[in-house]
């Protein structure tokens, strides 16, 4: 699968942004999807995941009861919805797939695609 992520941009602390991720290829519910981050001089950590249903969804705890991950299997789009932002949640944002057990995925190396990132800047 190809993915290709939008949305992000500038915005102040306490405002909202939505990333989009496109996916095309086939059998896109085969795949449990992921936004991850990186900021300048960390390593890459997984924000959101969601299974192929969408009816299951993990936040790591910075963001949780921010940020709302959503798929959309009959257009082929994965969403975040990053609301109250802040700058610390400054970062490239990567929307990623992989086939697997949506339960044990957590890290980067688990997961095979990847778009091409878009950058979230968060000013105080």
């Amino acid at each position: 699968v190809q993915l290709q992520a939008s949305g992000g941009g500038l915005v102040q602390s306490g405002g909202s942004l939505r990333l989009s991720c496109t996916a095309s290829g086939r059998f896109f519910t085969s795949y449990v999807m992921g936004w991850f981050r990186q900021a300048p001089g960390k390593e890459r950590e997984l924000v959101a995941a969601i299974n192929w249903s969408g009816g299951s969804t993990y936040y790591t705890n910075s963001v949780k009861g921010r940020f709302t991950i959503a798929r959309d299997n009959a257009k082929n789009m994965v969403y975040l919805q990053m609301n109250s932002l802040k700058t610390e949640d400054t970062a490239v944002y990567f929307c990623a797939a992989e086939v697997g057990q949506y339960a044990t995925m957590r890290a980067p190396s688990q997961f095979g695609s990847w778009g091409q990132g878009t950058l979230v800047t968060v000013s105080s």
